[in-house]
């Protein structure tokens, strides 16, 4: 019996990318990820899968800070360069910027990182003896 088969009946597989980033259920697609802004749900409420398999750690925030934070500093040594701006330009301008780009995709790539592992079956490793 796979992960998909259960008493509720046949699951078919659904792409990681379209549930994860649409921040829905990885098995029905159709129920919320989330509770909160970042708070993953106990359960489904529409297929009732449990949602304990889920720990996408760190890795989201990880990967926007090394993306989102290259494009943050090449905008402001940009910036610096280009016009010289004085600080309060660099704060008005830089600062929401890092901001936007490190928030707004938090959630979408959390999502994605749980369908991956509810996709690939991902489980603690164990070290056999």
């Amino acid at each position: 019996m796979s992960q998909n088969d259960d008493q509720q009946g046949y699951w078919p597989p659904l792409s990681p990318a379209a549930t994860g980033l649409g921040c829905r259920c990885p098995r029905c697609g159709e129920g919320k990820l989330f509770s909160g802004f970042l708070k993953v749900a106990p359960r489904c409420e529409n297929c009732g899968l449990d949602y304990s398999f889920a720990d996408s750690a760190d890795g989201p925030a990880v990967f926007i800070m090394l993306i989102s934070g290259f494009a943050v500093v090449g905008f402001a040594l940009w910036l610096e360069l280009t016009f010289e701006p004085a600080l309060f330009l660099h704060l008005v301008t830089t600062l929401p910027l890092a901001i936007l780009l490190c928030v707004a995709p938090l959630r979408p790539l959390k999502g994605l990182m749980i369908a991956l592992q509810y996709a690939n079956k991902a489980e603690e490793g164990r070290i056999s003896s």
